[in-house]
């Protein structure tokens, strides 16, 4: 209850980026007094967090309140690059950019305009709404090689099983754990991701220590030592990239040893004989030299996890990263299929959104049934890689990124003029070979970026500059998975707008008819949710904000049994066989391998031997912070306080090795550049390896040409190539597996060393 005497008000909201920068989903409540918001805590009645909040929530406060924090709309008016810029007002913003944009299209068509977002977020409906009122075909990630960020794993599902799942946490159930329903999984596999230190893609990483409580047994497969490994029953310590070789041999372990469920697959799945005629080829012996893990270690693993179900996988971005990022997530997806794990308790449960509510779409049937059945003839004709990749052309309405930084550079097949970037700081975040980037977006005639925070992107790009309200700000509709939640705005700050508002605003411009349908935002999300009963203010002020499904397509469990997982209502799976596919047909159809297989990484001790000799260390970046969200919060000073400094993480033996010690200030390069990283002893870090954490550059550094916040001194992504991309056009990004070496910084390089963080924080 609010305290009279301390706040004039408690607000019930849902988190979702900005501000956290997260995934979300988390109930939070907002404490408001003098219509600021001063205090922010989790809501301990809602059944995702139990009250629970991470540090990037807890300095919201001190995000939203920053002096530096965009409040209204900015224009340059210098070059770009001399950070000079001037406020507008929102008028003479939309103007501009209605009016630029239009004169591109008119000049050389709406596919010369490119939407580039960052990671998932409040942002996929937002945009592609925008995208698709202005008649761009082009939504894209920019800079993120390979789509490699769960769009692999999601196609992968989605042609094996015809839906995505996620590990079961009891997270469908309002009871959670107390649900009569639910079952603990007896193991959760953790493949490539430390949980604690981030929510990613609609999974809190508590509800594994919550099923740990509970007696959950962990298999963790990790080139580094995390939390979870350090209480493993297995741990699996793998050679980094090589998780489709391991992922085969458990396959081939699974079929050899009749540890596969037999009625599951006689009775629901398609190319059985196929697929175990293709494992032969990874025995046990070859899987563990191509991955670094002993046999018996392999061998233990897969015994634990195929003869004690339920049990469940959950896992991470490096598998998109995999070279064949696709079919990598292929084979991890076929395991739990092949043990009778799919849509049961404790298992991989098929997620569908709340009440089959969409607020943007996973693949091309929720493209089809959001825009309608033309959309996939309308975007494929002008997308970046949709002619060159069926399985792009056929799931999702992703742009291909790296063959879009092709083209903004070299025009082709047709020219590329302008870049609308939005919940992406592309320059000091995802962008692999950022001098490329660099490069394609200077190439723009007009850069538009929403954000809230100068960035390198901005400082460098940008020619007009959108302030974006964070979460505690703006209202919006959150239906990734279950429940149902709205996101209730607490204050308004400056002259903030949701990435929502704004949208919604140019894409009535371009669409004049949009104006009649949707006059508000409220408009547009009831007619969302209407059917189901539902409305913005009932969901505010009826159920606190969210509401679970209790019963229909999107509750489990066994749906395939009675027809709720297919549009035809008949038992089985959205595939065209109606079967799990083990051998794939729309694999086939889209020129691909049918059937899992292994690819060495472009650069390995085994690919390039002579590279590895000169650059013997694995660069593993992307290690996640509970402190930043990827590029984000650098500029906070509670979070900056507890990391202020960018670092390589190294094995303790491989610095005694190099005559470097622990603090020091090293190079990592490879034959594309150098980067400067402060030096972390470590002893979770395998010999091989080094952890190159991504997303920095230093917001008290000159953010003016050519320092840009210093991203090209410690932006690891300087040393990640581009075109590595998978053959369905998905996955490989070696953000996990390019080589380096670690060099101490000579006395002539010291003049550039950052200064020192004086008391764990500097003043911004």
């Amino acid at each position: 209850m609010c305290d009279k005497y301390k706040f004039d008000n408690v607000v019930r909201s849902t988190a979702w980026s900005p501000g956290p920068g997260c995934h979300g989903g988390c109930g939070v409540k907002l404490y408001v007094k003098d219509n600021k918001v001063v205090r922010v805590e989790g809501d301990e009645e809602h059944p995702f967090n139990h009250g629970r909040s991470c540090p990037r929530m807890m300095a919201l406060t001190q995000y939203m309140y920053h002096p530096e924090r965009f409040l209204y709309p900015l224009k340059r008016v210098g070059k770009r690059g001399e950070g000079k810029f001037e406020r507008i007002s929102w008028d003479e913003a939309f103007d501009t950019i209605e009016q630029r944009f239009n004169e591109i299209k008119e000049k050389y068509g709406p596919e010369a305009v490119i939407f580039a977002q960052g990671t998932g977020r409040d942002i996929g409906g937002a945009i592609s709404f925008l995208c698709y009122s202005f008649g761009s075909p082009n939504w894209v990630q920019l800079g993120l090689s390979g789509q490699s960020c769960y769009t692999p794993r999601l196609g992968a599902m989605t042609m094996v099983q015809g839906a995505p799942c996620v590990a079961d946490c009891g997270q469908f159930f309002e009871k959670r754990y107390d649900d009569e329903r639910y079952q603990l999984p007896k193991y959760i596999v953790i493949w490539g991701q430390d949980p604690s230190a981030g929510c990613p893609d609609a999974f809190m990483g508590a509800w594994v220590v919550d099923c740990m409580k509970r007696g959950t047994k962990l298999i963790c497969i990790d080139p580094r030592n995390t939390f979870y490994t350090s209480r493993a029953e297995h741990f699996l310590q793998i050679r980094p990239g090589t998780d489709g070789a391991l992922a085969m041999g458990m396959l081939n372990l699974i079929i050899e040893n009749k540890w596969y469920d037999a009625e599951f697959v006689e009775k629901w799945c398609h190319g059985f004989e196929e697929l175990a005629e293709r494992c032969k080829e990874y025995p046990l012996q070859k899987v563990s030299q191509i991955t670094g893990i002993p046999q018996e270690d392999i061998f233990a693993a897969t015994k634990a996890y195929a003869t004690n179900n339920p049990s469940s996988i959950h896992w991470g971005v490096p598998i998109d990263m995999c070279p064949e990022g696709t079919t990598v997530a292929q084979a991890i997806s076929l395991l739990w299929c092949l043990t009778g794990n799919l849509d049961v308790p404790g298992g991989n449960v098929i997620a569908r959104p709340a009440f089959l509510i969409t607020t943007y779409p996973y693949d091309t049937q929720q493209m089809k049934d959001l825009y309608g059945e033309g959309i996939m003839d309308f975007i494929n004709t002008k997308r970046a890689g949709a002619d060159q990749y069926k399985y792009l052309a056929n799931f999702r309405g992703w742009a291909q990124p790296d063959l879009m930084v092709q083209q903004m550079i070299y025009g082709k097949p047709y020219p590329i003029k302008a870049a609308w970037i939005q919940t992406t700081n592309v320059l000091g975040g995802q962008a692999a070979d950022l001098n490329k980037h660099y490069e394609a977006l200077m190439n723009m005639e007009f850069n538009v970026v929403v954000d809230t925070f100068h960035n390198p992107t901005t400082m460098a790009v940008a020619d007009i500059i959108l302030p974006a309200a964070t979460f505690a700000e703006k209202e919006s509709f959150r239906t990734w998975y279950t429940p149902l939640q709205i996101i209730n705005p607490a204050v308004q700050v400056g002259e903030c707008k949701s990435d929502w508002e704004i949208n919604l605003e140019l894409a009535r411009r371009f669409n004049p008819s949009i104006r009649e349908k949707y006059p508000t935002f409220q408009h547009l999300v009831n007619e969302r949710i209407g059917a189901h009963g539902f409305t913005y203010q009932k969901l505010r002020d009826e159920h606190n904000g969210w509401v679970y499904p209790t019963e229909g397509p999107s509750v489990p469990y066994k749906r395939y049994e009675t027809g709720l997982l297919r549009r035809d209502g008949k038992p089985g799976f959205e595939t065209p066989t109606g079967k799990v596919e083990l051998w794939s047909t729309r694999h086939e159809e889209f020129d691909i391998d049918p059937l899992p297989f292994y690819k060495e990484p472009p650069e390995s001790e085994l690919a390039t031997p002579e590279l590895f000799k000169e650059y013997p260390l694995v660069m593993v970046t992307g290690k996640r912070s509970p402190l930043y969200f990827h590029a984000e919060h650098r500029n906070i000073p509670w979070l900056r306080s507890k990391d202020p400094y960018p670092k390589v993480e190294v094995n303790p033996k491989v610095l005694k090795e190099l005559g470097i010690s622990d603090g020091e200030w090293v190079w990592v390069e490879n034959q594309r550049g150098k980067v400067l990283r402060k030096v972390k002893a470590s002893i979770a870090m395998d010999e091989k390896c080094v952890s190159v954490p991504h997303g920095w550059w230093l917001p008290e550094e000159k953010g003016t040409y050519p320092d840009f916040f210093k991203a090209w001194t410690h932006n690891c992504n300087l040393l990640v190539p581009v075109g590595n991309q998978s053959s369905s056009g998905y996955g490989g990004g070696a953000y996990k597996t390019t080589l380096c070496r670690l060099r101490k910084v000579s006395p002539d390089e010291m003049p550039m060393l950052p200064p020192e963080v004086h008391d764990g924080a500097k003043e911004f």
